[in-house]
């Protein structure tokens, strides 16, 4: 399942696996940008971003609901001292690639500090 992958590539951060596990036409949802943003490349840069920023911290997935081609995971992470919740909604196809990423946090404080990580992130030069 797709889901697997993921919780691979957010363990790891291997590239190859988020390259491998995009759709060409995926899109991913910002909790903080209005517009969604499509293209696997787009996606894949945006991911590689919340992995890094994610990384070393205490984020972990606590929950799970699994559908036949969807899956919405509920994590929790602490950044600049706050609890922070939220899901990660992902959809796949039928070969197994994600079409859909959506994220959602709580709260406002919390969505304020991943703006502003991701913010930071997206400024990194890409290899």
């Amino acid at each position: 399942m797709a889901v697997d992958t993921w919780l691979e590539f957010m363990e790891s951060g291997n590239e190859q696996l988020l390259h491998d596990m995009l759709a060409d036409d995926a899109v991913f949802y910002s909790p903080a940008v209005f517009t969604p943003q499509s293209g696997k490349a787009t996606c894949a840069r945006y991911l590689r971003a919340a992995e890094r920023m994610f990384a070393g911290s205490d984020f972990h997935y606590v929950n799970q609901w699994l559908g036949d081609r969807s899956a919405v995971l509920e994590f929790v992470v602490s950044l600049d001292d706050v609890h922070i919740e939220g899901i990660d909604i992902l959809a796949w196809n039928s070969s197994n690639q994600i079409t859909s990423i959506k994220v959602m946090a709580r709260p406002l404080r919390g969505l304020q500090s991943l703006i502003q990580r991701m913010g930071e992130q997206l400024k990194e030069p890409t290899t």
